[in-house]
């Protein structure tokens, strides 16, 4: 049997540790050599599929694939494209197909949310039905932790860890000020749909009456009179206030506090930024001091702060992608799976792409404060565990030593694609 090559592809918003799994799956697939010849990665996603822009891994050096473990960001380029229904779209599954004919790729290694495992398996789906089988694989990836199946989603452990680090270390600071100064700090994270990062943020908190004394849940219809009251409670009993925010944050209706009114590319709500609409109502009712931050894409960009336990949950899932591949199974994803809280224990499972494919985990409510403004004891027994160790980076004149890859491109063989 002939060894075909790969194609991997980074998608969506990257992860601190999006490129763990990479390596993971580039270091797995030379240990097959006479099953896999050459991984390619896209630029850029799957755009670099469609554009035929394909980077030749191998010409990388195996210290500078070893260095992606500890490298923030898509060291190969994402994209926030998406690949509409076969039916819509049809044309763009088949210049895939078309691509890897061309470069004779007979497995594809997708690193993404959920609406990346959907593109997964819907490729498997056409290549069948073209007599052209292609072995697909997703590999997980979210900061948001709303994967279906999997004990945790690769990316969420590093941010949650970063999430609870700043609020306690912004707490700290606030305490120092609140008795002539700043009475109130708003912290706001990402999660449009899913409170996961969220939550995180209550791991700071502690005996000492440090961390967030409030989180606000997409999961939790927003109620500004309760929440302004907790506000005027907490000042009152402690002399400041610390509060952290989801993007997702929205009123009984379903309107997010701030909508901008704009969709992105996957048809989602661009949000506007709720920080400063929060902290415009604890300023306008109770008239306290107050300052906010949007975390952004520093939460999802901190490898320096990375979770130990999250980088080897990524590299993992890469390795166990390309094991999966080379074994025969396609269409599945590998997931993580706890088999113990304490010590906390895993292993590797894996899911259909059918069943992951546009599905998304939102927080228990056994994980929300019977007053939706805090964790409760079993979220924190979940979360804790994530965040353990510490996997630094190498430094260099005080500096993370990232590598930036070659990334060398294969030479085109096919006539440019539109990519409307």
């Amino acid at each position: 049997m002939p060894a075909y090559n790969a194609f991997y592809a980074q998608s969506g918003g990257v992860t601190p540790v999006i490129n763990a799994s990479a390596a993971g799956v580039l270091q797995t697939a030379a240990k097959y050599p006479d099953q896999i010849n050459k991984v390619y990665a896209g630029q850029d996603g799957i755009l670099g599929a469609l554009s035929e822009d394909l980077i030749d891994t191998s010409l990388e050096s195996a210290a500078d694939i070893e260095a992606l473990k500890m490298t923030p960001a898509g060291a190969f380029g994402s994209c926030r494209y998406k690949l509409k229904s076969l039916e819509e779209h049809r044309a763009e599954y088949e210049r895939l197909i078309e691509v890897f004919k061309a470069h004779n790729i007979r497995y594809f290694f997708y690193n993404g949310g959920g609406d990346s495992q959907d593109t997964c398996h819907k490729v498997s789906q056409l290549s069948e039905s073209m007599g052209y089988p292609i072995t697909c694989v997703g590999v997980p990836k979210t900061i948001d932790n709303d994967l279906p199946f999997t004990d945790c989603s690769p990316g969420f452990a590093s941010v949650a860890k970063y999430v609870a680090v700043s609020i306690l270390e912004a707490s700290m600071d606030v305490a120092s000020m609140s008795s002539s100064s700043t009475k109130v700090f708003v912290m706001e994270v990402m999660g449009r749909h899913a409170g996961w990062i969220a939550a995180a943020s209550g791991l700071a908190a502690d005996e000492r009456g440090l961390g967030p004394d409030i989180i606000l849940f997409p999961e939790v219809d927003f109620d500004q009179e309760a929440f302004l009251a907790k506000v005027d409670a907490t000042v009152k009993a402690k002399g400041q206030c610390s509060i952290v925010v989801s993007e997702g944050a929205h009123t009984a209706d379903g309107t997010f506090l701030a909508d901008s009114g704009i969709r992105d590319a996957f048809g989602h709500a661009q949000l506007g930024g709720v920080a400063p609409v929060v902290t415009g109502m604890i300023k306008e009712s109770l008239g306290l001091k107050c300052h906010w931050a949007v975390c952004d894409y520093l939460q999802r960009a901190a490898r320096h702060i990375g979770s130990k336990t999250d980088v080897e949950h990524a590299y993992a899932l890469g390795e166990a992608a390309v094991e999966l591949a080379v074994s025969g199974k396609n269409a599945v994803m590998p997931t993580i799976v706890r088999t113990s809280n304490t010590p906390y224990t895993w292993e590797i499972g894996h899911a259909p792409l059918a069943d992951v494919a546009n599905v998304e985990i939102k927080m228990p409510a056994n994980y929300i404060s019977d007053d939706g403004f805090f964790i409760t004891d079993e979220c924190r027994e979940y979360l804790s565990p994530l965040i353990q160790g510490e996997d630094y980076p190498s430094y260099t004149n005080g500096l993370p030593d990232y590598v930036v890859l070659k990334k060398k491109k294969v030479t085109k063989k096919l006539s440019p694609f539109d990519i409307s």
